[in-house]
């Protein structure tokens, strides 16, 4: 029903900067935000960013003042741009589409993953 294609993944030193893209296809029926999440090496999938339709944003903590989703609504694509990156950033990015919450910052995750984008962050 909804289909997701992640790029933009690299191999980076500590400090550089990626910047991650995400198309989207398909019925998204009431998903009407889009987000980013990560796994980690040996950890479970957590949540980067989130934007609404309106362009609300939503960060996790450890990623606030250095990353920054946006979206062009036109070509339906999210953006991740990544700046300052450490090897703690290092991870498996997903993009995924979400639905808004009753509250800033809640969001309801769907069963949609695209196929995931490497980020290596090097010492």
């Amino acid at each position: 029903q909804v289909q997701l294609l992640e790029s933009g993944g690299g191999l980076v030193e500590t400090g550089g900067s990626l910047r991650l893209s995400c198309l989207a296809s398909g019925n998204f029926g009431n998903y009407d935000a889009m987000g980013w999440y990560r796994q980690p090496p040996g950890k479970q999938r957590e949540m980067v960013a989130a934007i609404t339709g309106g362009g609300a944003t939503n960060y996790r903590d450890s990623v606030k003042g250095r990353f920054t989703i946006s979206r062009d609504n036109t070509k339906n694509t999210v953006y991740l741009q990544m700046n300052r990156l450490t090897p703690e950033d290092t991870a498996v990015y997903y993009c995924t589409v979400l639905r808004t919450g009753p509250f800033i910052g809640k969001f309801y995750e769907s069963d949609y993953w695209g196929q995931g984008t490497q980020v290596t962050v090097s010492s």
